[in-house]
């Protein structure tokens, strides 16, 4: 137990550190206001605006260029379930690889994750600015400030596409509209950095939310995360509650949110 204790300070740590720094460079990419935009299908054929409706609608190219305002249009649903499966690749061999699988509940605002990776399960649930944090079968509960990335950094180990709004225009090498995972999505490419890594996203349309990201060393994948299924809203019967019992938001219910449980010691 000491050792789980100590590992999960760490990650704690480090978890705020990262969402610190990301907040540092990411909070002023929001505040610009975008006409809405309708995104052309690889089949369709520009034309003429075909009603009154569509005559505040901008219809415009996916580039490199273009693409961080096209992003900024989406939103992510209130309520939804899904699982995220992410992969390190580190060789060719199977035993060079790691995998870690991740369900997702999401709700007005709250987010629970149930992490499986080649460690002991953990649950974390972000929301109200705390982070929760505990190993599975433990009643001891870990504590942290939260931000609006935390959900994303802990436990599902995925960027979003606010990493792609923190881009410099400049590292943004491609960008267009295509499939992936049978969904039309937002498609975006970076340049190779000084160590030849570089990231490819695709951000699903139709809900806002990153459904695959990967980063490769040169021509080889070296991480990939996937999420191509949602459940819109969450299930009906999900608590985000605390293994002590104490729920801290219930979807469609008004429930009031305890003081954080424990703490790093």
């Amino acid at each position: 137990m000491g050792e789980k204790k100590g590992n999960l300070v760490l990650l704690l740590t480090a978890a705020v550190i990262v969402v610190a720094v990301i907040s540092s460079f990411g909070m002023g990419l929001f505040t610009q206001e975008t006409a809405r935009i309708v995104l052309p299908t690889p089949a369709a054929t520009q034309g003429p605006s075909d009603g009154p409706e569509e005559a505040d609608v901008v219809r415009i190219e996916v580039t490199a260029q273009t693409v961080q305002n096209v992003i900024r249009t989406l939103s992510r649903p209130e309520s939804y379930y899904r699982e995220v499966a992410v992969e390190d690749i580190w060789g060719d061999g199977e035993a060079e690889r790691g995998s870690t699988r991740a369900q997702v509940w999401v709700d007005g605002g709250w987010t629970m994750t149930y992490a499986l990776g080649t460690g002991t399960p953990r649950w974390s649930i972000v929301g109200d600015g705390t982070l929760w944090l505990w190993y599975e079968d433990s009643q001891e509960v870990y504590s942290a400030p939260a931000d609006e990335y935390s959900a994303d950094l802990e436990g599902q180990r995925i960027p979003t596409y606010e990493d792609v709004l923190a881009l410099d225009t400049g590292h943004i090498s491609d960008a267009g509209y295509m499939e992936q995972g049978g969904m039309p999505c937002i498609y975006v490419e970076t340049a190779p950095d000084q160590l030849e890594y570089w990231e490819r996203y695709w951000v699903a349309v139709d809900s806002g939310l990153l459904v695959c990201a990967e980063t490769l060393k040169g021509e080889r994948v070296v991480y990939r995360m996937s999420a191509y299924d949602v459940e819109r809203p969450a299930p009906e019967g999900t608590r985000f509650a605390l293994p002590d019992g104490t729920v801290l938001h219930a979807p469609g219910e008004t429930t009031p949110t305890p003081e954080p449980t424990g703490g790093p010691e």
